[in-house]
């Protein structure tokens, strides 16, 4: 007879395939640095779950991880899972807490089951919005834009805002969310006409600059004669630099990423003594110190959602052995919107 404590599905697996990290890169990743690996799956024990993944968040923070050198976040380990944020069902559960049927959000990612405590598992409520949405505008993407946005650096009405990687994850939801807080103006920059074309026609933006047609600094003016009064950057190097440049007295930059320099090789930042007269305050944020926040935020984006106030997009990889390919393109901006892996 099955303990009532534990509840349980049919024919649970006995094995998963997960991404390992194979090698350490310097500079640019390849496929190389990953391995698609078999394992055992242990058995339960009292207060976990075996979740089935079925979405799996990329990111370019992953690549620092990469790196064997002390950050915020422990590096990846060698000849272990890669780990991220990821949504599943719950497929047996030794939890009173968590039910089989559940759908949960944690940190398992790249694997396709994952046997976790249940005290670190969040369940989602999947009538609420699309389950991946909880990776993407309803997950740390969009609470990143948020606390930029209301707290890091905050929008005030009337500001023009200036945002990099606009058409990512967070920068395309922070555009939208600044115009939900009263920016005047806002301005994205992205790669490619393609992309800042969706910038103006989908996520509501006022004016796109491309980056890669060169003279970022030439078309930011162009695009915001009077200065900026906010940038959120995800790019750093000659981004910020540029931004700063145009910064009106006082004006409030969110250091968010830097993705520029994150395979090695970062451009000239910003020349300080210039954002000292100006007054300016530039702040970096982790999204983990605003995890109190998140019921709130979840409530309010849901609402946005929608009502259409708020706009997403996915780029969407199928299977656990592409995850390489979609962190590869994460890294190069091959990306609109999220960047997901499609699990079952």
């Amino acid at each position: 007879m099955q303990n009532q404590a534990t509840q349980t599905a049919t024919l649970l697996p006995t094995t998963s395939r997960e991404i390992q990290l194979a090698a350490r890169p310097t500079g640019v990743p390849t496929a190389e640095h990953f391995a698609l690996v078999e394992r055992a799956l242990p058995d339960l024990t009292e207060g976990q779950i075996l979740v089935r993944n079925t979405w799996m968040s990329v990111d370019p923070y992953m690549r620092g991880r990469m790196d064997d050198r002390p950050s915020y976040i422990p590096p990846f380990q060698l000849g272990a899972a890669l780990e991220g944020s990821a949504i599943g069902v719950v497929i047996a559960s030794r939890a009173a807490e968590i039910a089989v049927g559940a759908t949960v959000s944690h940190f398992a990612g790249w694997r396709e089951y994952a046997v976790l405590e249940a005290a670190t598992a969040t369940p989602v409520d999947p009538e609420l919005a699309a389950p991946q949405d909880y990776l993407s505008a309803l997950g740390t993407t969009g609470l990143t834009a948020y606390a930029a946005l209301t707290d890091v650096a905050p929008v005030r009405p009337g500001d023009t805002v200036f945002i990099s990687a606009a058409a990512g994850a967070v920068g395309s939801v922070g555009g939208q969310i600044a115009k939900a807080l009263g920016a005047k103006r806002v301005i994205g920059s992205a790669g490619g006409p393609v992309k800042n074309a969706l910038l103006l026609a989908e996520f509501g933006f006022d004016a796109a600059v491309d980056y890669r047609a060169g003279d970022l600094a030439g078309q930011l003016a162009a695009a915001a004669p009077e200065g900026i009064d906010v940038y959120l950057d995800s790019v750093g190097g000659e981004h910020l630099r540029v931004a700063v440049e145009a910064l009106r007295p006082r004006g409030r930059v969110a250091l968010v990423g830097a993705i520029s320099g994150y395979n090695g090789g970062a451009e000239a930042g910003p020349d300080l003594y210039k954002a000292a007269t100006k007054e300016a305050s530039l702040r970096g944020m982790l999204v983990n110190s605003y995890f109190p926040i998140f019921g709130e935020y979840i409530a309010k984006a849901a609402g946005w959602l929608a009502d259409g106030t708020l706009r997403t997009r996915e780029t969407v990889y199928e299977g656990l052995e592409q995850a390489p390919a979609a962190l590869l393109g994460v890294l190069s901006g091959a990306n609109t919107g999220k960047m997901l892996v499609r699990l079952g």
